[in-house]
């Protein structure tokens, strides 16, 4: 990691050479010269009128400039705290994850807490949740909490649940689920059950050097820019000590998480931050949750799941709380990203941005955000356009639940991962990785846009066929789609005069590499307002 001081540049124009300009109809030179921050010039040449006044001369290692890749929804102190703790991960059984909070266990004292997080019961042979028996037996002494690779479900042992005084007694609270059998719980807990394990809380220097670590993590993957998709208080002060140290390495546009009830009212009542500390952070949107995930049946749906016809799913946000929120947050001038990945969970989000617009209290100008937008009925689709309602998707999800999504929808399958469909209907995508539920490997992503296969190339013809986008829409997701989704089209996301200096550098051209070579473009260099962040 390479990082410039931020005084040496300040009135002192830099130019970057050396590179290429990659684009569809050809990669060609290209020089870069950055002042205050910004572009100044991009073009084939230094012109002469600014060859006097060049301070500093920065080589593109022959490298292929892209506009600053953004990841559109993200988790930075989630992937801090999963670079932190036991990574289950590609995980195939559920004795393979017993085994690594036990080699984990081995490594601590006793009565320490044992997280981690990753693990899928879709890539067993089972396919089933797990039971803790096996995990209390193997680390009896230490707390454990594992988990689901999506954040929506949880494992815990037998004494994280003794400590949490979760028993046979305790009851479902609304918006989740404790999974039990005829022995009492099964250490499984989805969605607001989670909640009933008591984890220790993590302290804002926790979160610093979390976020820290993530943040680099990141930069060093090509990315310039994340929007953080619902942070309590305690992170959004983590965020600006790092930005105010000068250690935070990309932007951030933030969400409150609309659980965090007072730092929400407080926040509205003082209205958004705009560009704080020269563009680093920005507070003006709120995240809502109206379900659970796919993959652990939390997902809303309007019909039964077709692997379990006992459930739809959950609804996590009551109809009268989001009513207020998406009243408040329109009077004040916030957007409303709503998590929503099942049929029904996607239409109940837009019955009320109706609703709103309807009463007048809000218009297709707040570009409202559906995040994920995952499983929509084709019915539905059409109310995106008219309400100006934005989905916010991740590729990687169509590419990670193929093997089982067609189990779980059935029919519905074919309004799903409908990246093409929005498309064609005028709407813009802004495009991310969920990590750490998925990789933050921006690639990963374009491959799973453009071509929608595993990185083995399966199927052969594509999962979602009919819904591939070009490299170009891809790459739009990734950059000034993210950026119009965040209200910062006229500073991101394009390398033009006038824009934030940010671009990414690969060692490859994005445009012409075969597309399986996509997931394997290395980074060669990151760089935010001109400075270099990342350097390979």
């Amino acid at each position: 990691m390479i990082w410039l001081s931020w005084i040496l540049w300040v009135g002192q124009p830099v130019v970057f050479e050396g590179g290429f300009l990659s684009q569809p109809d050809g990669a060609k030179p290209v020089v870069l010269i950055v002042d205050d921050f910004k572009l100044a010039y991009v073009g084939e040449s230094i012109p002469k009128e600014w060859a006097n006044k060049i301070q500093q001369h920065l080589s593109l290692d022959g490298g292929y400039v892209l506009p600053g890749l953004i990841d559109a929804h993200a988790h930075l102190s989630s992937l801090g705290n999963a670079l932190e703790s036991v990574d289950l991960v590609g995980t195939s059984s559920y004795q393979e994850v017993v085994a690594r909070a036990k080699n984990r266990a081995a490594q601590l004292p006793k009565g320490t807490w044992i997280t981690g997080r990753g693990w899928d019961q879709n890539d067993w042979e089972t396919t089933e949740f797990p039971h803790h028996d096996a995990l209390s037996q193997a680390v009896p002494d230490h707390p454990v909490v594992l988990k689901r690779i999506d954040g929506h479900a949880s494992l815990a042992n037998a004494l994280a649940m003794k400590l949490s005084g979760v028993t046979s007694d305790t009851k479902s609270p609304d918006g989740g689920v404790i999974l039990s059998n005829e022995s009492g719980p099964t250490g499984v807990f989805v969605d607001d059950a989670m909640g009933l394990i008591l984890e220790p809380p993590m302290s804002v220097s926790d979160l610093e050097r979390q976020i820290s670590k993530a943040s680099d993590h990141v930069a060093a993957l090509g990315l310039t820019a994340i929007h953080d998709a619902g942070i309590d208080e305690n992170e959004w002060i983590a965020l600006k000590n790092l930005a105010e140290a000068g250690k935070l390495p990309i932007r951030v546009y933030a969400m409150i998480a609309a659980t965090d009830h007072k730092w929400l009212q407080r926040q509205l009542k003082q209205g958004p931050l705009i560009d704080l500390y020269d563009g680093f952070l920005t507070l003006r949107s709120i995240k809502v949750y109206s379900d659970g995930a796919l993959g652990s049946r939390g997902a809303w749906l309007k019909q039964p799941y077709s692997d379990a016809p006992d459930t739809v799913g959950l609804q996590l946000t009551p109809d009268n709380e989001m009513d207020v929120i998406v009243e408040q947050a329109a009077r004040a001038g916030f957007q409303v990203n709503t998590h929503a990945i099942g049929d029904r969970g996607n239409q109940w989000v837009l019955q009320h941005v109706a609703q709103a617009q309807k009463i007048g209290v809000l218009d297709a100008s707040a570009r409202f955000r559906m995040e994920h937008a995952q499983v929509v009925d084709p019915a539905d689709f059409d109310a995106f356009v008219k309400l100006g309602v934005l989905p916010s998707m991740q590729p990687t999800h169509c590419t990670s639940d193929m093997p089982w999504a067609p189990k779980r929808l059935g029919a519905r399958t074919t309004g799903a991962y409908a990246w093409r469909t929005f498309i064609e209907k005028g709407l813009p995508i802004p495009m991310g990785s969920d990590f750490p539920v998925e990789q933050p490997n921006p690639f990963l992503g374009l491959y799973a846009a453009v071509t929608t296969q595993d990185l083995d190339g399966q199927p052969a013809e594509g999962f979602r066929p009919t819904q591939k986008l070009s490299r170009t829409e891809a790459l739009l997701g990734f950059t000034e789609w993210a950026a119009y989704s965040a209200f910062q089209e006229d500073r991101k996301g394009k390398l033009e005069k006038g824009f934030w200096a940010d671009f990414t550098v690969t060692d490859r051209d994005y445009f012409a590499v075969p597309s399986h070579e996509i997931p394997r473009l290395n980074v060669l260099m990151t760089v935010v307002g001109g400075r270099v962040i990342f350097r390979r």
